[in-house]
């Protein structure tokens, strides 16, 4: 895997980088404004851009627009950003990005993610599934009706996806690092959100909505 970093903060950069170069990953150029990016991008032609959001000079989403217009750039792009406000996530997703992931994920985390975008998958930090549910549904437009899934928390989503792949209790578990006993009160709580009896007719909801695995990435 080939990657090019854009990033005004030549720490996070620097650091990003060492990063990926000790699990094996190329990273072919690393600078600090779109304009220099989207020039090195087209000259190295990574597979996977990382690009920030918050940039003086034009910010991440106008310079996404810019390499997603651009029939000379083939790379991949997965933001790479602290901000979680919905707007910033469903205007990437929107916009052509591969990826919404937050700076202070975990490093193991970060480079599974990598892994699937570059295989083609929308991969989003846990943390704004609910965003991310948004942007399947169609978005945030006031217009359009509320769905079942408004009403789910960011883990309840998360929890909802692994049940649309049929898994159980015990695996969602061993995934997300949390308790059995924790999964089952999450579920309770879904049930009776989304107005079904069971686990099965959740599962099938959720698929009718768009919501799974390949959507809410961990």
């Amino acid at each position: 895997m080939r990657v090019l970093l854009i990033d005004d903060h030549a720490l996070f950069r620097s650091g990003l980088q060492s990063l990926l170069e000790r699990q094996g990953i190329e990273v072919v150029s690393s600078v600090g404004n779109g304009e220099e990016g989207i020039a090195k991008a087209r000259e190295l032609q990574p597979d996977i851009i990382l690009l920030d959001i918050r940039m003086p000079e034009e910010n991440g989403l106008a310079v996404l627009k810019r390499i997603v217009a651009s029939d000379d750039i083939s790379a991949k792009v997965v933001m790479v950003t602290t901000s979680t406000e919905d707007e910033d996530v469903i205007g990437a997703l929107r916009g052509g990005a591969r990826g919404y992931l937050l700076k202070d994920m975990e490093p193991e985390e970060l480079i599974q993610a990598l892994g699937k975008a570059q295989t083609g998958e929308t991969v989003v930090a846990p943390e704004l599934a609910g965003a991310l549910a948004r942007v399947v549904q169609g978005g945030e437009q006031k217009s359009h009706p509320d769905t079942p899934l408004d009403g789910l928390t960011p883990r309840e989503l998360e929890i909802l996806a692994h049940l649309a792949e049929g898994q159980s209790n015990k695996v969602i578990a061993k995934e997300l690092g949390i308790t059995d006993g924790t999964v089952k009160l999450h579920v309770k709580a879904i049930l009776r959100k989304l107005k079904v009896q069971s686990r099965v007719e959740a599962a099938v909801l959720a698929v009718e909505l768009g919501l799974g695995r390949k959507s809410v990435t961990s």
